[in-house]
């Protein structure tokens, strides 16, 4: 479904991943983890296709076909769908508008409004969604949940091949994670198709099957495996996978910039001492005239 060939990638003049390589296989679940700042969410976006991102080298395969110059919308009309860390609120078109477009656009077919709104609304009930969102402006006014569920009915009606979810979970509260999961399980159920959940919490996992679990840190892929490593994670944090010399490197940048707030420090200490010496000298200076 998804090969990802020694994919690297930046943004402006930095490179943030670096020699990216694994497979995703028709129906299969992956999990990507890793500590804030890795670069997880930076993958997601470049496998969509974001123009933020420049591709510095490697490839993107979807179906067998070459996607790495592929616009966004050329991505999506393939099959391929992300949700958002944080969606964005859309004045002006209403949740239905939006999906019903979106809908026509990657079919390419006209959507019949009574048996569109009536699966709309089934989807809406899976998802203990209130019927009266989908005549509210995308997003405007939604919370965070609300937000989140969004998504998710957005990939329940679009049914793509594969989707990208990514922090899905996040600012969620126990219950909402359940209903989230339960959208997310029935789509697999659905229509098979694959996933990457980018996460940095397994509380979205809970009721999925997951094949392959893999691990990045500061922009390098460094261990892979079943299911049974995000319970390792679950148990031990990240550190264990962290290889030692990127914990040597992180040592040092901490060092220096320790070193460097202490000089500050001193520079504003000496420079206050200075100035309060001045004051005290000109002060003395006056009483003496007087």
């Amino acid at each position: 479904m998804l090969q990802i060939q020694s994919l690297s990638a930046g943004i402006a003049e930095k490179q943030i991943l670096h020699d990216i390589s694994f497979d995703i296989k028709p129906g299969e679940t992956h999990v990507l983890m890793g500590p804030n700042g890795a670069g997880k969410s930076t993958l997601g976006n470049v496998l969509m296709g974001s123009p933020e991102y420049a591709v510095t080298g490697g490839k993107i395969l979807f179906d067998g076909t070459d996607i790495t110059e592929f616009d966004t919308d050329k991505r999506a009309k393939a099959g391929m769908f992300m949700t958002f860390q944080d969606p964005l609120e859309v004045p002006g078109i209403s949740l239905e508008a939006f999906i019903r477009t979106s809908l026509q656009q990657v079919t390419g077919t006209h959507v019949k409004m009574i048996a569109f709104r009536k699966q709309l609304e089934a989807a809406m009930d899976s998802l203990s969604m209130n019927h009266a969102y989908a005549d509210r402006d995308l997003n405007v006014g939604f919370s965070g949940g609300e937000k989140k569920k969004s998504e998710i009915l957005q990939l329940l009606m679009l049914k793509p091949k594969f989707a990208i979810l990514d922090e899905t979970d996040s600012g969620l509260d126990v219950d909402a994670v359940r209903t989230v999961s339960r959208g997310v399980e029935q789509f697999q159920k659905e229509t098979g198709g694959s996933l990457l959940i980018i996460t940095h919490s397994t509380r979205i996992l809970e009721s999925l099957h997951v094949d392959r679990t893999h691990i990045i840190v500061r922009g390098h892929i460094v261990h892979e495996g079943d299911a049974s490593l995000i319970e390792q994670i679950n148990q031990n944090g990240f550190d264990p996978f962290i290889p030692q010399e990127v914990k040597d490197e992180e040592r040092k940048a901490k060092l220096a910039e320790a070193a460097k707030a202490a000089m500050d420090a001193m520079r504003t200490s000496g420079a206050a001492t200075q100035a309060f010496a001045a004051r005290a000298q000109n002060a003395g200076g006056s009483s003496d005239g007087k």
